[in-house]
């Protein structure tokens, strides 16, 4: 019989394993599938291998967050994730508001990060929303307009 350490590692293996080939849409479904490749797992266990995987529910379908990473466009990439920006907004003196489609916002959250401008802080990302942290109203201003340069050579791609 495995050990709990060796089970818990075998049953995170399995689930990121489902994530990769499957299209798992519910939580249920995974204690199913999990179930039937011998593991003893509840909905509560399950939803803490998610949280700690990092997967997320993109489409409607649960990604892990090592597929996610490693589907993050690299920083020469910029021009191409900005075709996903929906809109840009300033938000007080140093944040800006970017929407995207759902479970896209952390990929261009990333490439933004990735791509090094001087006047970006930081980003948070969730869903289909990330903010951008920018060090005064000037820098925030420049990003805004380079981002919407992007953005519009995107369209016109």
């Amino acid at each position: 019989m495995p050990s709990k350490t060796e089970s818990w590692q075998q049953r995170r293996a399995a689930l990121e394993d489902l994530l990769r080939h499957e299209e798992v849409r519910s939580q249920a479904e995974l204690v199913e599938l999990l179930t039937a490749r011998g593991f003893s797992v509840t909905q509560s266990s399950v939803s803490r291998d998610l949280q700690e995987i990092g997967a997320v529910r993109v489409d409607g379908r649960y990604v892990s967050g090592a597929a996610l990473a490693s589907a993050a466009p690299p920083p020469a990439e910029l021009e191409e994730a900005a075709a996903f920006v929906k809109s840009v907004a300033a938000a007080g003196p140093n944040l800006l508001v970017v929407k995207t489609p759902p479970g896209i916002a952390a990929l261009v959250a990333i490439a933004l990060d990735r791509a090094g401008w001087p006047e970006v802080v930081g980003t948070v990302a969730g869903d289909d929303t990330f903010l951008v942290a920018t060090a005064g109203r000037r820098p925030q201003a420049r990003v805004e307009a380079r981002l919407a340069a992007l953005v519009k050579e995107a369209v016109h791609a």
